[in-house]
């Protein structure tokens, strides 16, 4: 009894929050070291374009940049810029919503590669369209920043005033010393959020919640039936499974390449907010406060859904038009 509960508690639950707090703590460190360096302006470089479009901050425009490498020191970013006061909460969420576009190259080659070989031509279709949502998104936060947030008066960098220059062992002391302060605060929130995600994952929840999605499909009556299977395999079980349907289906002219790709979009939009609430919610936690990680994670959610939606019917409706 003693070891199966072992078996359990180990892989399950100490492993993971041991792996998730180690990327947060590496994210931690990576953007106080960053800012010890005085680099958020140098990396705020790339998105300067679009930030000073959608007076944001050079620290929006930094944590964009580094989450083409890493979402974790991406976040921890803003969150170290909101609990200094430096951003407010309203570009905390513009800037958190920024980021998708970044996100989307993070896992653009595992998707593109994944898809292709079993959707041929409907991979094209598939992919271009998240892409264009995560476009649409990107000039949605822009304006919604133009409109909602002051005119951002930073100076630019080769104007503003030089500051004394910390060195590369000091910057990681101050990086030390800051990390040692956040942990505890990590743990707090993190363990018990993780472990009540665990429990409600182990009793089932989360397989319900996906089963009455998927089997209480009255709102999806006008899809073809046969498209409706990769739509219930894409949302109770995982992706690839959704895509070797599709693949079979498009194999025997079962489906076209656009039925597929509007399968293979609903289930996206259906299964990413179950899923992001298991498991982004968690590490979420780690980085801000309980409260503002559900209205981050909520804020990214329905944004991508309505312009994945609003891309989808667009582009279907032109198609229906020609």
């Amino acid at each position: 009894m003693v070891q199966e509960i072992l078996s359990t508690i180990w892989p399950q639950i100490i492993l993971p929050i041991a792996r998730i707090t180690g990327f947060i703590i590496l994210g931690l460190f990576i953007a106080s070291f960053i800012e010890s360096l005085n680099w958020t302006h140098k990396l705020a470089a790339f998105a300067r374009p679009l930030i000073k479009r959608g007076h944001l901050s050079a620290l929006t425009g930094a944590s964009f940049s580094v989450a083409f490498f890493s979402g974790v020191s991406a976040n921890t970013i803003l969150a170290e810029a909101y609990d200094k006061g430096q951003i407010s909460k309203r570009e905390l969420v513009l800037a958190n919503l920024f980021n998708s576009l970044p996100r989307f190259f993070l896992h653009l080659p595992t998707v593109f590669f994944l898809t292709a070989p079993l959707i041929k031509f409907g991979a094209i279709i598939y992919v271009g369209l998240t892409f264009t949502g995560a476009i649409l998104q990107t000039i949605l936060v822009v304006a919604l920043g133009a409109f909602l947030l002051p005119p951002n008066n930073e100076a630019p960098r080769e104007q503003q005033p030089a500051k004394n220059k910390t060195s590369v062992k000091e910057a990681f002391d101050k990086s030390l010393k800051r990390l040692n302060k956040r942990i505890f605060k990590i743990l707090k929130f993190l363990i018990p959020v993780y472990l009540g995600f665990f429990f409600l994952n182990k009793f089932g929840i989360f397989s319900s919640m996906e089963h009455y999605l998927a089997e209480s499909g009255f709102f999806l009556s006008w899809l073809n039936p046969k498209a409706l299977g990769i739509v219930l395999l894409h949302v109770t079980t995982e992706f690839s499974a959704g895509l070797a349907a599709a693949s079979a289906l498009l194999a025997d002219n079962s489906l076209t390449y656009n039925e597929v790709v509007v399968a293979l979009l609903v289930g996206n939009i259906l299964s990413t907010p179950i899923r992001a609430i298991r498991h982004q919610l968690p590490y979420y936690t780690g980085i801000y406060t309980p409260r503002l990680a559900v209205l981050l994670v909520a804020a990214s959610q329905l944004t991508r859904a309505f312009c994945l939606i609003f891309v989808s019917v667009v582009y279907f409706g032109l198609r229906a038009m020609l």
